[in-house]
């Protein structure tokens, strides 16, 4: 079993910077690959980024690309998302998520919102 907890969402300007963390318990933070998802109003949850367990490897959307970065820092068992040059298209509520043991996101926080005006 692994808890996730998002920290981080607010109100940002459009082009503004936000930082988001998730901070994870239960299983070993280092056995598994983490990510991080977006649900905005009347649409479907969609993949924002994701790491591999041992940091080697990132993912992200192309909506995403150049703008966030997605970090971990397994020694504090929390994992990061840097959001930079931020737009309103951006708002949504932002998710964690973990892998479980088949590599398939089993795992999710409760949500952290963020918004961006224009």
């Amino acid at each position: 079993q692994v808890q996730l907890v998002e920290s981080g969402g607010g109100l940002v300007q459009s082009g503004g910077s936000l930082r988001l963390s998730c901070a994870a318990s239960g299983r070993t933070f280092s056995a598994y690959g983490v990510g991080w998802f977006r649900q905005a109003p009347g649409k479907n949850r969609e993949f924002v980024a994701g790491i591999s367990r041992n940091d080697a490897n990132t993912y992200y959307a192309d909506s995403v690309k150049g703008r966030f970065t997605i970090s971990r820092d397994n020694a504090k068992n929390t994992m990061y998302l840097q959001m930079n040059n931020l737009a309103p298209d951006d708002t949504a509520v932002y998710y964690c998520a973990a892998e479980g043991v088949g590599g398939a996101f089993e795992y999710w926080g409760q949500g952290t919102q963020v918004t961006v005006s224009s």
